[in-house]
């Protein structure tokens, strides 16, 4: 790109300008005002001053989350590879999960209004994120033996 550089008119450039020319000329809507465009957002003040706080309370709970996951994640790895398969049951009963299920129970509480999620008027239910429900599943047991069975091949 040459920014701000005038660069001499090529034949390519005098094409393109006959052919926009013509597309001009036939337009019914040549000389007339553009309809305003509808937006789906409406930018105002509170958006603005929202911005300038940094991430919003939701997505801290939702870092939080992430990040606890990914730590129960990488102890359980660990915890299954040097449990007795016998014992792995006993183990994933007694895991403590308290601290994320408490987060996950704030954000299934509170994110659909902390983060504005408009309602659905067909289910009269909040909208699907990405095809999900924006509800998370609290972990207990019976996620570790559906992802870490005791039975190891």
């Amino acid at each position: 790109m040459s920014q701000g550089a005038i660069r001499p008119e090529t034949a390519r450039d005098r094409e393109e300008r006959r052919v926009l020319e013509a597309d001009l000329a036939a337009s019914p809507v040549a000389g007339k005002p553009l309809r305003p465009r509808l937006r789906n957002f409406r930018p105002d003040a509170e958006s603005a001053v929202r911005s300038l706080g940094g991430p919003l309370m939701w997505m801290r709970r939702l870092r939080a989350i992430e990040d606890a996951y990914d730590q129960h994640v990488r102890q359980l790895d660990e915890a299954h590879r040097e449990t007795d398969p016998a014992d792995w049951p006993r183990v994933a009963e007694e895991w403590d999960f308290s601290q994320i299920n408490r987060l996950i129970e704030a954000h299934n509480r509170n994110f659909p209004a902390e983060s504005r999620l408009p309602m659905d008027p067909r289910t009269r239910d909040f909208v699907r994120l990405n095809g999900r429900r924006y509800e998370r599943r609290t972990l207990d047991a019976d996620w570790i033996l559906s992802r870490w069975p005791a039975e190891r091949p």
